[in-house]
Order: C-alpha cells, then structure tokens, then sequence
C-alpha cells in the first residue's frame, strides 16, 4: 500500500529541572511515550527556554543545550527531522510566574496522517501468458472441475473465455495444455488427460488453429505438493491444468498493460 502525506503543525512541551539540560524524570518518561505515539510526526523546530536565575547569557547557553538534548532524544529515536529544523535557545522567560513551567522546551511537529492510495493492479493470467517465456509453464487460474470429471465448474468458465482470448490476441502463440491430479499415485480413468482435452476442445471450438494446440497429461507425476496432500488446499494445487509456452513472437518483449491483450 502507498502513502500520502496530509501536514497540520502541533506542539509537545517538556520540562527540566533547575540549571540541568536533560529533562526531568517525569518529563522523560512523558516524552518516550510520546515518541512511541508519534511515529509519523516530523519535527519543525524546537524552541527551549529557561528561568531567570542566573545572568542572561548563561540561561541562553542553557536554553540551547536544552534543546540540542530534546533534539537527540529524537533523533536517537528514529523520529523524522524537517531538513530545515529550527534549532533556538530563547534563554530566560518571564511568560509565566512558576519557574518550573519556564524551565522547558517546546517540540513543534507537522502529522503525516496516513491516507492509504490506490494499491498497483497484480498482474492478470493474461500479462503473464503475454511476458512468459518459451518453455515456461504457467498454470490456469481458478480452473476447476467436478470430482473425478473433466466438466469444468461454472465459476471456472470466465477463465477459460479469458485463454481463448488471449490466444486470438496473440496468433503467433502456441501453447500445450497439461493436465495434473491430485491425491492417487496410480491415475484412473485417464482424468488428467480428459481435462487438458476438454481445453483443448474448448479453444479450437472458439475458432484456434489445431497446429497451436497440443495437450498432454501428466497424472501426479509433477505435483505441486507431495503426495498425500495434509490438506484439501494442497489436494486443490495438485488438481490443476497447466499451459507450456512452445512458441511466441519476440519472446523477450515484455507486456506491462494488462489492456494489451
């Protein structure tokens, strides 16, 4: 998933004690929560400040420190920096009375809100007919039969509309159909071969050339999974028909529109 950035400005404040440039206990803890509920923020600046104790230009040099210290905090925490961070010690402030409230530093940061953006389209069975190479086995999506037969299920039909068109997009194409079970070493009634047929058919009732069809069956002698499948998910892998690609033109020529076809 792909991500937007939506930016509004916002501000965290954290406190130190008397004539130190690491913030208080409280304040620190408070701090690492915040970071820890904050990962999307990018910082803007951080203005620090101290009380009037003390003569004015070490309570600047103070108030820097301060907001160096904050900044590590940050950084060491993986949390975003603006490129053009501002950085000030504001020294002494007579904004309120209670000195504890002077002695801080104020953490000014924009929220990348998360806005979720239109996820790229996974490749469809024909692109990846059109960018597969000779000799390469690719197996029909969703092509499923009934039981022991090779009557193709009726959700599965769009499927097989879906190869015939490809195969009139692309004459220069000719493919072999494969046929696979699942479940018996020792096929019976020749299912494999009866389902690769039925394709087979399929496709030259829709109007393809028999010189760019072949099909063969392979009965379990290829599964995906080893046999006995543990489950009905692998037993369904196992049950599948498969094309080879014998022939295209420009093999190397690869489709990244789906529409192409």
């Amino acid at each position: 998933m792909a991500f937007g950035a939506v930016q509004a400005q916002s501000a965290f404040t954290t406190y130190f004690d008397f004539d130190l440039d690491e913030a208080s206990v409280p304040s620190s803890q408070k701090l690492s929560t915040w970071i820890k509920n904050n990962a999307n923020a990018e910082i803007v600046k951080i203005h620090a400040y101290a009380d009037t104790t003390g003569n004015a230009l070490y309570n600047v040099d103070l108030s820097e420190r301060r907001a160096k210290h904050v900044l590590q905090q940050l950084q060491e925490n993986n949390i975003p920096v603006a490129e053009n961070v501002e950085l000030k010690g504001f020294g002494e402030t007579k904004s309120v009375s209670h000195k504890a409230k002077e002695r801080k530093a104020v953490i000014y940061y924009r929220d990348k809100q998360v806005v979720a953006t239109t996820p790229p389209r996974p490749a469809t069975f024909g692109s990846k007919v059109a960018n597969a190479k000779v000799g390469e086995r690719l197996k029909v999506p969703n092509l499923n039969f009934y039981n022991y037969s090779d009557v193709v299920l009726p959700q599965s039909e769009k499927v097989l509309w879906e190869l015939l068109d490809i195969m009139r997009a692309h004459a220069d194409l000719k493919i072999d159909i494969q046929g696979h079970i699942c479940c018996e070493v020792l096929e019976t009634d020749e299912i494999s071969r009866k389902r690769a047929e039925a394709v087979y058919k399929f496709l030259i009732r829709g109007g393809i050339d028999k010189g760019r069809l072949s099909y063969h069956s392979f009965g379990s002698s290829r599964p995906i999974y080893q046999l006995p499948e543990k489950n009905e998910a692998e037993r369904i892998a196992n049950r599948r028909v498969e094309i080879e690609i014998l022939e295209k033109a420009n093999p190397d020529k690869q489709v990244t529109d789906a529409g192409a076809l």
